[in-house]
């Protein structure tokens, strides 16, 4: 009997699937494919989740385990033939427990679906997800450190985990170590919650995550402002962070709000103005998107820089009180504008993926480095030294270049360099992308020549974000982990991929390991 049979028995030949179609589709990230799968298999609970795995070990199979599908850096992708990937989305049970003001959700919950389940009594989770998340899952935002709403990164606000390794075995972190004992603590002893978040599931599978809870604000306010200088839009950033104001925070350079809004006809303005951070065009109401049009997208659009801050408070008194403050900084730096991208964004913090495709339906490639603030300046004037020596070949090819900005508590800054260049879509966009919306976006012919040079342009990138310091989240199969590690770690890591994964059936490649 094969392994694909073997777990056909225990999940049920309904939950495996085979049909050629739907694995080249699963083979799929955001930008490439990987290696087909032989099958994609969806336990529905966590004991058959162990099931999957104790099989695959059983017979040496690789597996790798999709979220949301979200990545951009071969997170799922295989490397290999023979391999079967896990599709989370059955695994979706969420557990509230107000007494201890715990959440424990299984690993495909997504984030839209926590957020909805926690506000409705009233509460949040410190973190709440990424811009992705009505397909992005709590599985994969803590295994691949996701950003984006709330404090911090998804790692951050992680208290127990509930992994499965590469034996099949069930691993318990924190206060949960046992059936029945509540997971309400990360730290019993060494802090190996930590261990699995970061992870790239190369370590271990999860299949429940407990989250801490806390009242949910009902009042906000947001700010914006322009920026003459990317200097300016980084001191601001860094000095808000510096007092800890702000829920969430954003900057975008002056490519995605002039190129990108440029491109787009008038009627599509104000849907691209959520578009560029990774928003659809849906607003809180008419009298939100007569303002935007009205007032909001000529500043948007004329900033060589801008930057979005939203506060929480207890009460309206207490958000405005915040905003004054950001709005306080703000002028040192800046200009105020009107604050109408950070109020849809809030109105609507999860949207459908149309942001994977360029307004005008181009292809689209992120990469990201968090930098120390005292390299974020030198970072850049390199970068954009870099882009004028590559200047040529971009335009060739029509690739526009676009940058998007974020301060991470008080010590680390996101900078995530995006291409967009004119080539044809693949399965995942196809898939993904509303048809509505990708209907009205015109199409291109396949440009193998253009994908080549923005993945060495990329990789030129990578190499100027280490040299200055850079670590990165979604660690996946791209970002050079192996290099930045000293020998004693990197010992370290090697063996605990050993001990957990010794037939390195789990996501073989990532991490580089």
């Amino acid at each position: 009997m094969s392994v694909v049979e073997a777990i056909a028995q225990q999940i049920g030949s309904e939950n495996v699937i085979l049909d050629e179609e739907e694995r080249l589709f699963f083979a799929h990230d955001v930008f490439r494919a990987g290696k087909t799968p032989v099958a994609v298999v969806r336990p529905g609970s966590v004991s058959e989740l162990a099931e999957v795995v104790r099989l695959a070990y059983e017979s040496g199979t690789p597996i790798v385990t999709r979220g949301g599908g979200a990545s951009y850096t071969d997170a799922y992708a295989h490397m290999e033939d023979g391999g079967i990937t896990i599709d989370s989305s059955r695994l979706n049970r969420i557990e509230i427990s107000e007494a201890n003001a715990t959440v424990t959700v299984e690993a495909g919950v997504t984030w839209a679906r926590l957020r909805e389940a926690v506000l409705a009594k009233g509460f949040k989770t410190p973190f709440w997800g990424s811009y992705s998340g009505l397909f992005a899952t709590v599985g994969g935002g803590t295994s691949n450190n996701a950003i984006s709403h709330g404090k911090g990164a998804a790692s951050d606000c992680v208290l127990c985990l509930e992994v499965i390794t590469g034996k099949g075995e069930l691993l318990r972190t924190g206060s949960a170590l046992s059936e029945g004992t509540a997971p309400f603590s990360r730290h019993y002893g060494p802090d190996l919650t930590g261990v699995f978040t970061g992870d790239c599931g190369a370590l271990g599978i999860k299949a429940r995550i407990t989250l801490p809870l806390v009242k949910a604000p009902p009042a906000f306010a947001a700010a914006s402002f322009a920026f003459t200088e990317f200097e300016n839009l980084h001191a601001c950033f860094r000095e808000i962070a510096l007092e800890d104001l702000v829920e969430e925070n954003f900057g975008l350079n002056a490519t995605l709000q002039q190129g990108q809004l440029g491109k787009a006809d008038t009627s599509a303005k104000v849907e691209m103005a959520g578009k560029i951070v990774k928003q659809s065009g849906l607003v809180k109401g008419a009298a939100k998107l007569a303002r935007m049009a009205a007032s909001g997208e000529q500043a948007i659009a004329t900033a060589p820089f801008a930057g979005h801050f939203i506060v929480e408070g207890a009460d309206q008194a207490e958000a405005d009180a915040k905003i004054r403050r950001v709005k306080r900084i703000g002028a040192r730096f800046g200009t105020e504008i009107p604050n109408s991208v950070p109020e849809v964004v809030r109105a609507m913090p999860f949207a459908p993926f149309h942001n994977i495709l360029g307004p005008k339906g181009e292809r689209w490639l992120p990469c990201h480095a968090l930098l120390a603030h005292s390299e974020v300046v030198p970072f850049n004037c390199a970068l954009q030294a870099l882009f004028e020596e590559e200047r040529a070949v971009l335009e060739r090819h029509q690739v526009d270049l676009g940058a998007m900005f974020m301060a991470v508590g008080s010590t680390e800054f996101v900078y995530e360099p995006t291409f967009y260049w004119p080539d044809a879509r693949n399965r995942f966009h196809e898939r993904i992308v509303e048809a509505d919306h990708l209907s009205s976006l015109p199409t291109y012919p396949r440009s193998e020549e253009a994908e080549r040079e923005v993945l060495r342009i990329k990789k030129r990138v990578v190499e100027l974000m280490h040299k200055h310091g850079a670590v990165h989240l979604q660690v996946g199969k791209v970002y050079p982990l192996a290099q930045d590690h000293n020998p004693a770690h990197w010992a370290l890591l090697r063996a605990l991929k050993a001990e957990l994964d010794p037939k390195g059936i789990l996501n073989p490649g990532s991490l580089g390991i």
